[in-house]
């Protein structure tokens, strides 16, 4: 299995957090091959809304939550 990575984002009750406000509007930016294209990602959505303090996006390695005995 690649170690695939999930990019996504979204506005925050609490940027300290992670509870999104409404997850219907949750941006997918994508599926990524490894950590290093995901990063790449993020940081470009990051960037995107780096003057809105309630936007948050965030990488989930998957691989992790799939098959958590191989990490």
């Amino acid at each position: 299995m690649s170690k695939m990575h999930l990019v996504f984002g979204g506005r925050v009750s609490d940027p300290q957090t992670l509870d999104f406000v409404n997850l219907d509007e949750v941006d997918l930016v994508g599926l990524f091959p490894d950590y290093e294209s995901a990063e790449k990602a993020w940081r470009a959505s990051a960037q995107r809304t780096v003057d809105d303090a309630e936007m948050k996006y965030v990488v989930v390695p998957l691989h992790r939550l799939l098959q958590p005995e191989l990490n």
